[in-house]
């Protein structure tokens, strides 16, 4: 599997900030950590649930992707990434609960 560099958009670098600065998001952070190491090494992990956000995809112009960070809960976070720009390098876009 192949591995990939991470690079953030602003928000993302900011939403990842908080989760790790507020004590009471500290669950959440750790799961976010997780489910970026996944990414890293293997896209396809079955915990990730990873799939095209076509909605994203279409407002953006760019193919957006959707993995889990938690699941089967109200809110759960999921990170919202894409592939680009360099090769072999993912750029997270979001990360946020799911509405």
């Amino acid at each position: 599997m192949k591995n990939f560099e991470f690079s953030y958009t602003d928000d993302a670098e900011q939403q990842l900030l908080d989760l790790e600065n507020t004590p009471s998001k500290q669950g959440i952070f750790k799961a976010v950590a997780k489910t970026l190491g996944f990414m890293q090494n293997n896209l396809r992990h079955p915990s990730l649930n990873t799939h095209e956000h076509t909605g994203l995809s279409r407002e953006r112009g760019y193919k957006v992707f959707e993995s889990y960070a938690q699941n089967r809960m109200p809110g759960a976070y999921r990170i919202f990434w894409r592939y680009g720009p360099k090769k072999n390098e993912i750029t997270i876009v979001a990360i946020i609960p799911h509405p």
